[in-house]
Formats: structure tokens, C-alpha cells, sequence
């Protein structure tokens, strides 16, 4: 006899084991916590195990929740799939996004995955270049929404999120310490060049530039090579590299936040900008909260 899983209570799980604990679910579903509790014992009463083992204040997947997370996420997604296309209007077209080049591999995936999931018939045409070239491109009408990353955004900005600037290097790597300090940089259109020369101009240091493209993957392979360091978001920096941490101890000088904002067009955005705008404004409200 076929039987049927309680979609509610399966989110709930998943939800559950993201995030940790029953609080912050709660929170991220918008429920209370006693109302996921009692969704995630209905399905281990369900399926007849537990799902979850208490460990002091936290809580880890049994064995038996392990084998069911990836089988529930997956039918979740396909849940999500068929409620997305058989409610949601028909939207379709192009929608031209900006992206700085630095945060595209460390963000961009999953909202991308995700938006065409929910909206199939919008295609994004995503367009990289540094901030103010986006900006040039936003203002010509090239461009239909852009993200930026910024120290200080425009007023008509929506600010997503406040995100440290750091020293990348490489693991083990001594170009830290050198005199003068090898620099990866930017061309001088890169957001962070003015701040970190203006860092850099109040200690004693010495330093020569190695590389001043705005091209992530050449600046990344200058500084994985121990050739030299590269400030980056936090968020950003790749898994080859790693954070200087605490910048004082490095030898280097502290670097201040900088924002990833997003700028729509000067007159009434398309519907289907409107539509990205949320996805990206509902992902990083969710990527906070997590």
C-alpha cells in the first residue's frame, strides 16, 4: 500500500539539520519552536527511528537521519519545482545582471539555481566587470539590476549585507612577511584599491605591485603561488587561499567592511528584474539568518 510523507514535516527536518538546532528553524520557517519539535517527532513517528541525538544544547542527525537528509532534500526541491510552475504566472524574457567578478563563484550559484527553478521562463544574461563599470552599464540602460561591492553605496542602494575585507594568502605562504610586500590588486577600477593603498600609506610598510588585474583567477594563482597577497571579501576568498588571520599579528594592516548592495535601473524595473531583485534580496536575508 502506497504512503504518503507530510511535506511540512519533511522541511521541517531539513530545515532542523541546516541550521542546527530547533531555534533557529524556527525562526527561518517562521514558526515556533514547539511547532517544528512536534513536526519533526511526527515524522521520526512516522517513519518509526529517530531522526536526531541531543548532544548538550545541540543537536546532530542520527544514523538514520543522515540516510534520509539528501532524500529529503531532493524531494523538497522537486516539491518546490511543480508548486513554482504551476502557480507563478507566466513571466518570461531577459534579465541583464551585473555581478563584480569577485563574488560571483562564492554566491552567485545558488541564487541562480534557485531563480530558474522558481522561474523557468526568465533567462538571466549575467554580465561580470568591476563596480563602477556596472554602474556606468546600469545608468546607460545596459544593464536591468546590478550587485556591487562598495564601501560606501549611494543612497538609492540596497545594502544585502556588510561583509569584511581580509588578507588573503597561501596556506604556509611567506609573502606576508617579505619587504616590500608583493601586492595582488586590482586594476585601478577595483572597489578595494583606493581603501587598501590608503591602509597601507599610514604604516611603514614598503610595497610592489605583481599583479593589477581585475581578473580573480590570474590574482588568485599569483597569491596560491606564494607570489604574493590579495585583499578579498571574506566570503569570497577561494578554498586554495587562506585568511591572514588577525591582520596586526600578520604585520599588515587592518581593512574596513565593505558592502555588497543592489541598484536597480532609474526608471520602473521590468517585472522580471522585480522578480530577481526578491530571489536575491530573500537569498541573502536567509544566508544572514543561517
Amino acid at each position: 500500500m502506497a504512503r504518503n510523507l507530510d511535506t511540512a514535516a519533511l522541511r521541517a527536518f531539513v530545515v532542523v539539520a541546516e541550521a542546527g538546532g530547533m531555534t533557529r528553524a524556527a525562526g527561518l520557517l517562521n514558526l515556533t519552536q514547539g511547532a517544528v519539535s512536534q513536526q519533526v517527532r511526527r515524522l521520526e513517528e512516522q517513519l518509526g527511528c529517530r531522526l536526531f541525538e541531543r548532544e548538550h544544547r545541540s543537536l546532530r542527525l542520527s544514523t538514520a537521519g543522515e540516510r534520509l537528509l539528501p532524500r529529503a532534500t531532493a524531494l523538497l526541491e522537486h516539491n518546490d519545482a511543480i508548486w513554482a510552475a504551476m502557480t507563478a504566472p507566466e513571466v518570461e524574457g531577459e534579465v541583464r545582471l551585473g555581478v563584480p567578478y569577485d563574488i560571483v563563484p562564492a554566491i552567485m550559484p545558488p541564487i541562480l539555481k534557485t531563480f530558474a527553478r522558481e522561474w523557468p521562463r526568465l533567462r538571466v544574461n549575467m554580465i561580470t566587470d568591476p563596480t563602477v563599470a556596472l554602474l556606468r552599464m546600469l545608468d546607460a540602460g545596459d544593464l536591468d539590476l546590478c550587485l556591487t561591492t562598495e564601501r560606501d553605496p549611494a543612497p538609492r542602494a540596497e545594502v544585502l549585507s556588510r561583509e569584511p575585507l581580509v588578507w588573503a594568502g597561501a596556506p604556509g605562504g611567506s609573502a606576508h612577511l617579505r619587504d616590500p610586500l608583493p601586492l595582488a590588486l586590482g586594476d585601478p577600477t577595483c572597489s578595494f584599491r583606493a581603501t587598501v593603498l590608503e591602509a597601507l600609506g599610514g604604516t611603514a610598510l614598503d610595497w610592489t605591485m605583481i599583479c593589477t588585474t581585475s581578473n580573480r583567477d590570474s590574482m588568485s594563482a599569483m597569491v596560491a603561488a606564494d607570489l604574493g597577497v590579495a585583499p578579498l571579501l571574506r566570503v569570497s576568498v577561494p578554498a586554495e587561499l587562506r585568511v591572514l588571520d588577525d591582520a596586526g599579528d600578520c604585520g599588515l594592516p587592518s581593512l574596513p567592511a565593505f558592502a555588497i548592495a543592489m541598484h536597480g535601473p532609474a526608471a520602473p524595473a521590468s517585472v522580471g528584474a522585480e522578480k530577481l531583485a526578491d530571489h536575491i534580496r530573500r537569498a541573502f536575508a536567509t544566508r544572514l539568518a543561517a
